[in-house]
């Protein structure tokens, strides 16, 4: 059974506060939780600092107790300073009429940091330039949440479907 689940800042574990902003990470501990990483102490002591499972997951909590999750921590892009979401980026690309799939990673940027990069999958007969994706993204989001950068092509999956984000960020090594 799962014991607890808080949205806490992970290194103290201080719950963030409930203002539907404030974003933490979310740990959790119970009986239904690993034991930890085979043969791997070292992975397994930092999963568990603090005695509750790191999950990675970025979440915030509203007033009235609802979690809404924003992010995975290793995806999210810090560009100038600003944290940027890649899911909420990505959920902005998705509302164009000629994306079917679509990813955003960081992208190595001198100036910056770490800039987003959109890998874009179009769908079956619709064609779309770079210019008109960033228009796009430019006409929904911050200035510095825009990719600086649009790839076309099919995303990489694991055999259950799920994007590969780290074949994506590899791209740029």
């Amino acid at each position: 059974m799962l014991e607890d689940l808080i949205v806490a800042d992970p290194e103290t574990l201080e719950p963030v506060p409930a203002d539907g902003q404030t974003m933490g990470e979310v740990p959790f501990r119970g009986n239904v939780v690993m034991k930890g990483y085979l043969r791997n102490p070292e992975t397994t002591a930092k999963a568990f600092a603090g005695g509750w499972f790191h999950s990675g997951d970025l979440a915030v909590v509203y007033p009235d107790g609802y979690i809404a999750l924003k992010d995975r921590s290793k995806d999210i892009i810090i560009s100038g300073g600003e944290n940027i979401s890649t899911i909420e980026v990505e959920n902005v690309l998705f509302r164009h009429p000629a994306v079917i799939d679509a990813a955003v990673v960081a992208k190595p940027d001198e100036k910056w940091g770490e800039t987003p990069c959109a890998f874009i999958t179009l769908r079956e007969g619709q064609s779309v330039t770079e210019g008109e994706i960033i228009a796009f993204a430019r006409d929904n989001l911050a200035r510095f949440k825009v990719p600086s950068q649009v790839i076309f092509g099919p995303l990489p999956k694991t055999s259950t479907g799920k994007t590969q984000k780290n074949v994506l960020r590899g791209r740029f090594k």
